[in-house]
């Protein structure tokens, strides 16, 4: 089938930093100093194309969080990793007990690493990997216990996924997603003056309260919880030695004012949960 413009452009995005870095991005720029730079390829590269990696020094509250939506359906279970990227999320799930994990992305070279760090990891008995359009899958219907999704979905076609990955979950089974969102103006300006970190298609479908809440056309449930606003004046002080303090207090100040309606919009990312897939509609 031949791929639509948008989606090759996002193939070419994907694989030029899928070449710097191979494994584990969110953690080259930690509170503690770069970590995991064995998996990046060109200190130059890396400071142009992922120049955005200080703000994940603040992000443990939502990665805890959904961790945890992840480890209550994982023993046992068959899990999909949706737009699998390198394959750590795919992995950390074989290492927590699921019987069976596929990661799924349209790059291939993610795929390619990803296939590498199952090896190093061991699981490879447990953890498989395939090329697949995330909107065209070649599963069969009701396959899943859990999907995982991870920054992928203003990638798509919104509709597209929703409806496909409806069709993939089990009835009893859960999806939980994270993603940035596009209320807050200061986070919104920042990726506009940013162009090169992302594509056009990606910056234009980030998504808001509305579209996550569009799930309901495809699920019967979706529960969402907003993260990180006042945590993200922690980022210049990530690699100071009042960074930990400051930031558990600023996760505490998050977690009130997180709960206020208005407020809640300007968070950077929400993780969400969709479950009781309905129908497929077409």
């Amino acid at each position: 089938m031949e791929l639509e413009e948008r989606k090759i452009k996002e193939i070419n995005h994907s694989d030029r930093r899928r070449m710097i870095v191979r494994a584990y991005e969110y953690n080259t720029d930690a509170s503690s100093g770069r970590m995991n730079m064995r998996f990046v390829s060109g200190d130059n590269e890396f400071d142009q194309h992922f120049s955005n990696m200080k703000f994940y020094s603040i992000a443990r509250s939502s990665f805890a969080y959904r961790n945890a939506l992840l480890s209550e359906k994982l023993k046992g279970g068959v899990a999909l990793d949706y737009c699998c990227g390198n394959g750590e999320i795919a992995v950390e799930m074989a290492m927590e007990g699921a019987s069976r994990v596929i990661g799924i992305d349209i790059s291939t070279i993610a795929i390619e690493n990803a296939r590498e760090l199952v090896k190093t990891a061991g699981m490879g008995p447990v953890c498989e990997f395939a090329v697949m359009d995330a909107e065209h899958t070649d599963f069969a219907d009701r396959t899943f216990d859990l999907i995982h999704e991870y920054g992928a979905l203003h990638h798509l076609d919104l509709g597209a996924a929703y409806r496909e990955l409806s069709r993939i979950l089990k009835r009893d089974g859960k999806l939980v997603c994270t993603e940035a969102l596009r209320h807050n103006p200061f986070i919104h300006l920042y990726r506009k003056r940013t162009p090169h970190l992302r594509t056009r298609w990606e910056f234009e479908h980030i998504l808001g309260v509305r579209e996550i809440m569009y799930g309901l056309r495809y699920f019967e449930q979706v529960n969402i919880r907003f993260f990180h606003l006042a945590v993200l004046s922690a980022v210049p002080f990530r690699k100071t030695r009042f960074f930990g303090p400051l930031l558990s207090l600023l996760e505490r100040v998050d977690k009130a004012i997180l709960n206020i309606p208005y407020l809640q919009r300007m968070a950077w990312v929400a993780v969400f949960v969709l479950k009781r897939p309905r129908k497929t509609t077409t």
